[in-house]
């Protein structure tokens, strides 16, 4: 499996709902590190697995309306906890909407998934993996 990875970060603050999250249910700010990792079998016909620069556009686009932003308040996200792997998550759907509709360009049809990893600090990292059919 050929992989590339491109890199973005973004800054939320947000807050959580539950015993289990102790302080952390206080209003708090983060900054995570985000990765794109997008895989496939084979690579195209021109020795590539993605256009790195359409990724790197693509996933800064994708994380455009949460940065500096309180989740707390965003609308996609009312009721939720917004964890580090729900974010994962959120972010990797957001990703393969970008595929399907063809804002990676025409190298990104033969992708077989994306991982995204958030980086909560250089001791904690959660990821999601998406499987594109």
């Amino acid at each position: 499996m050929f992989a590339v990875t491109v890199r973005d970060h973004i800054m939320i603050a947000h807050s959580f709902r539950g015993e289990v999250f102790g302080p952390a249910r206080a209003l708090h700010g983060a900054t995570f590190v985000v990765d794109a990792t997008f895989r496939r079998g084979e690579l195209d016909a021109d020795n590539i697995v993605v256009d790195i620069g359409l990724a790197t556009e693509q996933l800064h686009d994708a994380l455009a309306d949460l940065t500096y932003t309180n989740l707390d308040e965003h609308p996609e996200f009312a009721g939720v906890n917004t964890t580090t792997e729900f974010l994962a998550q959120v972010i990797a759907r957001r990703l393969a909407e970008r595929v399907r509709d063809g804002r990676l360009g025409p190298h990104a049809g033969g992708l077989a998934g994306i991982t995204v990893t958030l980086h909560e600090s250089h001791v904690a990292s959660a990821s999601y993996e998406l499987t594109l059919a």
